[in-house]
């Protein structure tokens, strides 16, 4: 059985000086009516709470705006990813750059590497480990059915997109172009791969003291091995309780490959301070296969993360201080 060391604690004396600033969509949201962003109004909520009850000196703000002109805060934390405009996950970290604030988690730089699913699946393939074939189709740029890779199922989506936005199927070329051009219509590049069935398992990372650590894995492990999951049962926005169900992967032997897998795709990143590899699992054959990486991923206590650490027996609070303490020493804000 793996044990995982103790949480990381920021210093009181650490806690009083350091002015940090919670910044994201639904940071200031008071809970009332229905948020569009479905469980993630929720989380951005909880996360406020939770910087709160760490007994931070916390700013809250939903604007990329506060960092045009550099606020007087020490540290950014940010959450201001799907902001509604192409590449937007990568402006929070550019504004720190430009202002000079040192911030939660990866360069602009990786950001884009890692947001960019094209980009993700080479840089993991050139570290050796397995991606199904796919095609990258920019917007503005040709559509050439012979790029397409082959199969009797196709997933197509924005390659920039999160928790499956945008996302559509396909089983044949005409109506792979045609999905293509929906993707295009959206304001995206669109990836098209072959379907592959099974769950999807995820690994959550997160970093202590210098080094990356695994927490253990979880899986959507989907009733119908061959359903494509939809950005609405993602966000809560429809039951799907009777679809899939998040559970701990519990399988030594693929846990031990897909640790392999990490380990040699998260070199690429370093440092990031914490993230979220994915890989679809055929639990029958024991085929593995990359699918994704979030290196700004929902930390949300319901979701991976939260249940994750606890599984290693952390709290939730324990997770983001952790994550908190370790970026702060990181950047020498620790003393």
């Amino acid at each position: 059985m793996t044990s995982y060391p103790a949480p990381l604690r920021i210093p009181v004396e650490a806690k009083q000086r350091l002015k940090i600033l919670f910044i994201a969509k639904n940071a200031l949201w008071d809970g009332s009516g229905t948020a569009e962003d479905g469980n993630h109004a929720t989380y951005h909520v909880e996360m406020r709470e939770t910087l709160k009850a760490l007994g931070l000196n916390l700013r809250v703000e939903n604007k990329f705006e506060v960092l045009f002109d550099r606020p007087e805060v020490d540290f950014v934390f940010p959450l201001l990813n799907r902001a509604g405009f192409f590449n937007s996950e990568m402006l929070c970290p550019l504004l720190c750059e430009r202002a000079g604030i040192p911030y939660l988690g990866a360069s602009p730089i990786l950001r884009g590497l890692s947001d960019d699913k094209h980009l993700a699946k080479r840089a993991v393939r050139d570290a050796g480990v397995p991606t199904a074939p796919w095609a990258i189709y920019r917007r503005g740029a040709p559509i050439d059915p012979a790029r397409c890779p082959e199969g009797a199922r196709f997933v197509i989506k924005p390659n920039n997109s999160s928790a499956s936005w945008g996302v559509m199927d396909a089983t044949d070329w005409p109506s792979v172009e045609k999905a293509i051009h929906g993707v295009h219509d959206l304001g995206h590049d669109a990836i098209v791969e072959p379907f592959i069935e099974g769950s999807d398992v995820e690994v959550p990372v997160v970093t202590i003291k210098g080094e990356p650590m695994i927490l253990p894995m979880m899986i959507f492990r989907q009733a119908d091995p061959s359903h494509l999951r939809t950005y609405q049962e993602k966000r809560d926005l429809v039951d799907r309780s009777q679809k899939y169900s998040l559970d701990p992967f519990e399988h030594p032997e693929m846990i031990a490959k897909i640790t392999e897998y990490t380990k040699a795709a998260m070199q690429e990143y370093r440092p990031f301070d914490y993230g979220r590899w994915e890989f679809r699992v055929n639990e029958e054959t024991g085929e593995i296969t990359f699918l994704e990486l979030n290196l700004n991923c929902n930390l949300w206590s319901q979701k991976v993360f939260g249940r994750a650490a606890a599984l290693a027996g952390w709290s939730h609070p324990e997770l983001i201080e952790t994550l908190l303490a370790e970026s702060l020493s990181r950047h020498g804000l620790l003393g």
